[in-house]
């Protein structure tokens, strides 16, 4: 079945872009197959909690590695071409993420700040598993963190967020 006008063949790829006010700054966000808005909505609400912190914070550019960072933000020092052991200054991965890559990033992606979000889960057992699989050297000064919505978050939180208030989320230092 073909559309009137199309290529014989074509294939349509369906996305949904969201729009946001993300601590008073237009952001706009697409939905890819097979992303889930909690995904989307993780990746607003990181920039949001963090881009005071980074202004030059970024949302899913590639950036030369082996993975592609959710949010991320060169390292100042390192940008100017000066002495620095991070390329990044952070680095936040949303949703599903496996063990494997948290150790890859915290031994080889020169991250100064490795942040996960996630939504509605417990804590603990992640937490657990994410010390079982890096090293303490790995994650000395705070380096890696998990930040833990709470379940009702999409609810929550809707298309303008001009701060993330602390009731929506728990932050552990792994």
């Amino acid at each position: 079945m073909s559309r009137r006008g199309a290529c014989p063949g074509a294939v349509f790829v369906y996305l949904s872009l969201h729009s946001f006010e993300l601590a008073g700054r237009r952001v706009r966000l697409w939905q890819r197959p097979g992303e889930s808005y909690a995904h989307v909505l993780m990746k607003a609400l990181g920039y949001a909690m963090f881009v005071g912190e980074y202004p030059r914070l970024e949302i899913e550019t590639r950036v030369g590695l082996r993975y592609k960072p959710d949010l991320v933000a060169l390292d100042e020092a390192a940008a100017r071409g000066g002495a620095s052991p991070a390329r990044f200054a952070f680095w936040g991965e949303c949703g599903m993420v496996t063990m494997r890559k948290v150790a890859w990033l915290l031994r080889h992606g020169q991250l100064a700040r490795l942040v996960l979000f996630k939504t509605g889960g417990a804590a603990a057992p992640l937490v657990a598993e994410l010390r079982a699989a890096t090293g303490a050297r790995e994650r000395a000064g705070g380096r890696l963190q998990l930040v833990n919505f709470v379940p009702d978050i999409a609810e929550r939180a809707g298309t303008s967020i001009p701060e993330v208030p602390r009731g929506w989320y728990t932050t552990t230092v792994v």
